[in-house]
Order: C-alpha cells, then structure tokens, then sequence
C-alpha cells in the first residue's frame, strides 16, 4: 500500500499589525492571491500547480476572521478551492475573536496574547471552534473533519474541546513551530489518537546533529529543500510511515517588504520546490499518495502508532540554508531596486 502524502496551506488573513499600530488594519485577499503583475502568486498559483500535477491538497482555511471581515471576503476563495477538488478545513487564530468587542484594543493592551490556544480553557477553545464550524455552514461547505490550530498550538484542553465538538482529526504539532513540552504531545510523525481524536502531525525531522546537539526541523516547503523533502518521503515510505504531512502558505510564494501594503515579486525558488515536489509525487504513484488530510487519516489507525524521528543530513541542511539566505537577499535588492526605478520587472 502506497503512503499518504498530505500538502496542507494554512489559508488566512493577516492581523498586520493592528494590535501594534493605530493606524494599521488587517488585511484580507492580498495576502491569499498574492498578485504581482495582475497575476495570482499565491494561491492561483497553487491550484494551478497542483491541477496540472494531479495532486489533491488540504486548505486549512481560517474561519474566525468573519469577526473584522463583515463582507465575508473569504467565500469566493473557499468556493474556488471546493471546486478545483481540495479538501478544506478548519483553521482557528483565536486572534480574530478579539474583534467581536468594541473595545478590542483595550483588551490587545491588557492582555497581548490574543492568539494562544494553549493554556486556553476546554469551554473557551470549544466555543472558538464551534464560531469556526458556523462560518463553514455560512459558506456552504460540508462540515469540516479536520481542524488545526493557528501557530500550531496545542494542549490537553484543546484535544478535549475537540473531541467534544465532534471532528474526528487534527493536524496541530508541529514540534520546531511549537512544542508544547507535554512528552504525550512529542509526536514527530504519523498518526496518534488524543482524547478521541486522530492527530496527523506535521513531520518533523532532525537535520542536523553534532555530538548530543540535535536539532528539529518541521516538513515545509518554504523551509526545506526539494533534495530533503524526497529523502524523508522516500526514508519514510520504507519506514512504513502511514502519512506524512506538509505545511505552506500562499503568501510563501511571494517575496515583499510588507506584504498587501506594498509591492511583491514571485518567489521562485519556493515556487519550484513545489513544483518539482509535485512532479515526483505525480512520476512515484506506486509509491506515494497524495491526498487530503481528512481522507488519508484512516491510514494511520491500520498500524501500530510509531514516532519516529527521522534523520536528514548537515550536507543538506548547508545547502538548502546556503540556498535560502542567497535568494532572500537576492530577492531584496530586486524589490529596493525596483523601488528606486531600476528595474521595472519583479517576476525576475
């Protein structure tokens, strides 16, 4: 049986710096499509992508932002998603809620952290959850299966809350994001039953280690080269890993100073890592399947529920960082010298 591989995009409005600056509001599509030169970066870019690849993803669709966003800006997206094929899924910044008060900024100042799940309480999380499942019924979508938390958060209350509210998965750890420091949440890969619930973790995999160092790193597109990605998925296809899940962002596929306020250019070494990763999970079907979280899930009650840690290299780990701080600085000066009318072009 071919393992499930499960490309899951956090899709969701951007707080951008409101809770900091009076001046400054949340800002909605340009931080989904991501446009530059009149065309979709973001996510037009990866629906094409994965129509051309014939890969079946899972957008975590954040649904609490109604609360800022009364014309419900969000709705023509998730259609657009339903109907290319995707799963979409619940996503919850518990951010958002802040909006409901007309008094929002006071409360940011008494108490800045608005978005923490963790330390939450069980009847306040399922609360956030049930807001989020109301907003799916508004947007005419199935109910959802799979739920994740915004900034990967996660404690025992939260998977008690879940439970309760009846959605059978999770994908919410992510241990180089957010570790918890709860060892029964220490879950580096496949799949693991909490209070009822199935969590499908992110991978996370050590890249490096030097003596007792180790260090972690979670599967992402923007933060791992294509030569590592295919080394987990082919080390994890022999490890008889059930499914290994794989988070991005629409707006990783475009570089910018400050994104929906000012100018983009594509990202293009982030946009051919999922190009090329696509291609080889299209060329290797006897191998890997991918698919929706909600749909892949199953596959991990049908065997014992391993942890493994799996081991990339520090030769790996130097090129792909080596990659990445070159490109970012490359990417600077484009936008500076398109900024000061050097160049006209940002797609470069």
């Amino acid at each position: 049986m071919s393992m499930h591989v499960c490309i899951t995009i956090d899709t969701e409005y951007s707080i951008a710096g409101a809770f900091a600056d009076a001046a400054l509001q949340p800002i909605a599509d340009p931080v989904v499509w991501c446009d530059v030169d009149g065309r979709s970066e973001g996510l037009g870019f990866l629906l094409q992508c994965f129509a051309q690849h014939r890969i079946e993803a899972t957008f975590f669709v954040e649904a609490l932002h109604r609360a800022y966003f009364r014309h419900d800006p969000m709705r023509p997206i998730v259609g657009r998603i339903a109907e290319a094929g995707h799963e979409v899924q619940l996503h919850v910044h518990p951010c958002w809620s802040v909006f409901e008060h007309a008094d929002w900024r006071e409360r940011v100042r008494r108490q800045p952290r608005q978005d923490d799940f963790a330390g939450r309480a069980e009847d306040d999380s399922l609360r956030l959850i049930e807001q989020g499942l109301d907003s799916f019924r508004a947007w005419g979508l199935p109910r959802p299966a799979a739920f994740r938390s915004g900034s990967l958060q996660h404690d025992d209350q939260l998977y008690r809350a879940l439970a309760r509210s009846g959605i059978p998965y999770s994908s919410n750890i992510g241990l180089s994001v957010y570790d918890s420091g709860d060892p029964d949440y220490r879950l580096y890969s496949g799949a693991h039953v909490r209070h009822g619930v199935l969590e499908c973790p992110l991978l996370t995999f050590s890249d490096w280690r030097l003596g007792a160092r180790r260090h972690l790193k979670t599967l992402t597109i923007a933060g791992t080269s294509l030569a590592e990605t295919c080394s987990l998925l082919d080390m994890a296809e022999r490890a008889g890993i059930p499914l290994v899940v794989i988070l991005t962002h629409p707006f990783e596929y475009v570089q910018s100073r400050d994104l929906g306020r000012a100018p983009a250019r594509r990202h293009r070494l982030n946009q051919q890592r999922l190009t090329s990763l696509c291609a080889y999970l299209d060329r290797n079907r006897d191998r890997f399947t991918p698919s929706g979280l909600a749909r892949a899930a199953p596959s991990g009650l049908k065997q014992p529920p391993d942890n493994l840690l799996l081991q990339g290299t520090l030769g790996q780990s130097i090129r792909r960082m080596a990659a990445q701080v070159a490109y970012d600085k490359y990417g600077q000066l484009a936008l500076a010298a398109h900024r000061f009318g050097l160049v006209s072009e940002y797609r470069l």
